[in-house]
């Protein structure tokens, strides 16, 4: 049983008609989310799927379908998100009641960049990044969060770089960390992707990480630890490795293996070819920090994966198999 009443698709007609009806849905009324049964509904006419799909652009919260598996509706692609089910909307439901102000976030970030050039829109990424560094949800999780003192016992660089003539290996190298994105390993990871960009003659790049796993996502213990969110977006602007990825994707490989959480998603996402372990696992669990993804994953997943899987990842908190990614096209092939 959902925890908010569910509209149906006649209802969400009258609210469409009505140029005011945009108050009701939002993280400051009750109701952080719309939900509406698109199942078993009559047919609806042009007019209003343009109605319905202008509403839905205007609303502060995210819009979430509930529709059955082979439901082809063209409707139904203005939504946010689909849910199969009641049960599967309870668990998109449940973070959207975890951060409000986040979830809306998502969204709107989502909607806004789908037509964007990539370089643009991580700038909108970043933005809303820094606003929600700002924001109660996120506050709260740091007030709550006990960080750890740095914990450096891995030898050497925190990417290892090799080439071979015309080919350059990059490797996540804290596994005892579990290859978390820290500061010192996205510098690192700038650094490299600098002189890829820099250098034609490298004809391709191939990123793995050392250890059991690809990466665990940014390192928790940095959260909050730039002095301001307008000083970290400033930073973001100038030492993001998803920026440089947007110019030579196309000679990048990524290869991952066992978690690739956060970060750990976003970035391979960005890759010309994505391989992965059939031990892979992948998710997005920025809402939990009262935070959308912000190294890139509202700009790489949706292109790959489209804006409605990744509202569902970002939302839900689940996690996915490396067979569903490769479904999905998140991941490109599986090796043992």
């Amino acid at each position: 049983m959902l925890s908010v009443d569910v509209l149906t698709l006649s209802s969400l007609y009258d609210l469409a008609r009505q140029p005011y009806a945009c108050d009701a849905f939002s993280p400051l009324s009750g109701a952080p989310c719309a939900v509406v049964d698109a199942r078993a509904q009559p047919t609806p006419s042009q007019r209003e799927r343009d109605l319905v799909a202008a509403w839905i652009t205007r609303q502060a919260c995210p819009v979430i379908a509930i529709a059955g598996p082979d439901a082809d509706e063209p409707l139904l692609r203005a939504f946010d998100a689909i849910a199969r089910d009641e049960a599967d909307a309870q668990w998109l439901l449940a973070g959207v009641l975890r951060a409000p102000l986040a979830a809306m976030t998502l969204v709107q970030v989502l909607r806004a960049t789908a037509a964007m050039p990539a370089a643009q829109a991580l700038l909108v990424e970043s933005l809303a990044y820094s606003t929600l560094q700002a924001g109660p949800e996120f506050q709260r999780w740091l007030r709550d969060h006990s960080p750890r003192a740095p914990q450096h016992t891995d030898d050497g660089d925190a990417v290892l770089i090799e080439r071979d003539g015309a080919h350059l290996q990059l490797r996540l190298n804290r596994p005892q960390r579990r290859n978390a994105i820290s500061v010192e390993m996205r510098d690192r990871l700038v650094e490299a992707l600098q002189l890829v960009v820099a250098d034609a003659s490298i004809e391709a790049v191939t990123i793995g990480g050392n250890g059991a796993c690809f990466s665990i996502g940014g390192d928790l213990d940095e959260f909050g630890s730039s002095p301001d969110p307008a000083t970290a977006h400033a930073v973001r602007s100038q030492r993001l490795p998803a920026a440089l990825l947007v110019q030579c994707a196309e000679r990048v490989h990524f290869h991952v293996h066992s978690a690739c959480i956060g970060a750990g998603v976003e970035i391979p996402a960005f890759g010309h070819r994505v391989s992965a372990s059939r031990n892979a696992f992948f998710q997005l669990p920025e809402l939990r920090f009262g935070l959308i993804p912000g190294a890139g994953g509202c700009v790489s997943l949706p292109r790959r994966i489209g804006r409605q899987r990744t509202t569902y990842l970002a939302l839900s908190m689940k996690k996915i198999n490396a067979a569903t990614a490769l479904a999905w096209g998140l991941v490109d092939k599986l090796t043992d």
